[in-house]
């Protein structure tokens, strides 16, 4: 715009009102977050009602346990029925399934169901044993009561509850949308429409023209700031565009060369914190996890599993009479043994997601994901005979003539363990059964 002809300065062309765009902008924002409030409310509405559902079926299921229980045992076919039809009349209640149990006999069903709905898939469904006692001290398995929720219900529920979400949601953001837009216009707009009217006028003749927005002086915000700014622009333009130039010259200058120096240090910033990683994670000697790193997964495996319903194992591992292998050889033919076990160890259980830890000094654990009992003890039974083949010499050894290894077997149980802590004692008490029993051996 400063020191070139008149001829090669470009007038911008007229564009939209800032405000419009900033309407629109507001506009699409508040239907982008109406359809991300309704549909994230919608979500948790339908989880809410499943959840009351379930509340309700299971308040059902206690209401009538007890007297189709006594119905079932003292086999009234009148009660049994009565009871069934007063079930399936409750609102919740889609269908209903008693399983008769007999001893000797195949058990028989009998289902009632709301008018002639298809069966459920998104309607929680209750399962409950029948179970009477006939005296004090006794109890005997009569039937099962299966409950399956009303989906028809739950879609009723939910619709009402979204059209409240929606025009709730479509009020709020029209409102909003249309309170910013006020605002924006009154404070904001009419004086930026004034700063770009001004700054396009200006040219080298006069650049001391003073802007004035007409604003209370007691108004010194963001608007009287550059108010202030652009005045003070005006008057070191010319300096600061010398200035400029001359700054960029330099900044040429050394610009290549200050990319390599950053990107050199940011290789090796990278390489160095790599290297930092791997020494917090491995064992030094032999090159497996260490104790924080197998704690830090052991856990993650565990809820793993206890989400998916998926088996877990783990393996400890102990050196027979490692030291009287130390005494016999030396620590460093011991570290030498330590290292071989290792890479034994990584030979056999090289599968995705299986874990080997170094978690003391002779002592290992091995974390087998989606591996029972039955799988873990077997590649167990593979480690123990591969590290027999390398037949390392262990000539004070009470056990073998060579190095062995004492192993004990877990796997994860749902209904006894609720955290990793149980099943690593489990598989602590099997290592200490191993070497009971003579070591060199697998216990379970």
């Amino acid at each position: 715009m400063f020191g070139l002809p008149a001829s090669e300065v470009t007038r911008p062309r007229p564009v939209g009102s800032l405000g419009r765009r900033l309407v629109l902008a507001t506009l699409v924002f508040c239907l982008v977050f109406t359809l991300i409030t309704v549909a994230v409310r919608t979500w948790s509405a339908w989880h809410s009602n499943l959840a009351a559902m379930t509340s309700e079926l299971t308040l059902i299921d206690q209401v009538f346990q007890r007297t189709l229980a006594k119905a079932l045992w003292e086999v009234d076919r009148e009660s049994l029925q009565t009871q069934l039809d007063s079930v399936a009349q409750v609102a919740p209640v889609g269908r209903v399934e008693l399983r008769i149990l007999r001893a000797g006999r195949p058990a028989e069903i009998l289902e009632k169901q709301s008018g002639s709905r298809p069966p459920s898939a998104l309607a929680p469904v209750l399962q409950h044993m029948l179970i009477y006692a006939p005296y004090p001290g006794a109890s005997e398995t009569v039937g099962e009561l299966t409950l399956e929720g009303d989906e028809q219900l739950l879609w009723q529920r939910l619709q009402k509850e979204v059209a409240g979400i929606v025009l709730t949601q479509i009020i709020q953001s029209l409102l909003l949308a249309g309170l910013i837009m006020w605002m924006f216009n009154r404070s904001v707009t009419v004086h930026v429409q004034h700063i770009a009217r001004h700054l396009n006028q200006l040219s080298p003749a006069n650049l001391k023209q003073i802007l004035r927005l007409g604003r209370p002086e007691a108004r010194h915000d963001e608007l009287s700031l550059l108010e202030v700014g652009v005045n003070g622009l005006q008057d070191k333009l010319s300096t600061y565009l010398e200035r400029q130039r001359q700054d960029e010259h330099d900044l040429a200058a050394h610009r290549d060369h200050l990319a390599e120096l950053v990107e050199a240090r940011t290789v090796e910033l990278r390489a160095a914190n790599s290297r930092l990683e791997e020494l917090t994670r491995s064992d030094p000697l032999t090159g497996l996890a260490n104790r924080r790193h197998f704690d830090e997964l052991k856990d993650v495996e565990f809820r793993r599993a206890l989400r998916l319903g998926q088996p877990l194992s783990v393996l400890m591992c102990d050196l027979d009479c490692f030291k009287l292998y130390n005494d016999t050889y030396g620590h460093a033919l011991g570290d030498q043994c330590l290292q071989a076990v290792a890479a034994t160890l990584n030979r056999v259980f090289a599968r995705a997601g299986e874990l080997v830890a170094r978690i003391g000094g002779e002592e290992f654990a091995v974390l087998l994901p989606g591996a029972d009992a039955l799988a873990a003890r077997t590649a167990a039974e593979r480690l123990r005979l591969e590290l027999a083949q390398l037949a390392i010499e262990h000539s004070s050894s009470p056990v073998a003539a060579y190095v062995t290894l004492s192993i004990g077997v877990a796997q994860f149980e749902p209904e006894t363990m609720d955290h990793f802590d149980l099943l690593m004692l489990r598989a602590d008490q099997a290592l200490y059964r191993a070497k009971h029993l003579g070591r060199n051996r697998i216990a379970v």
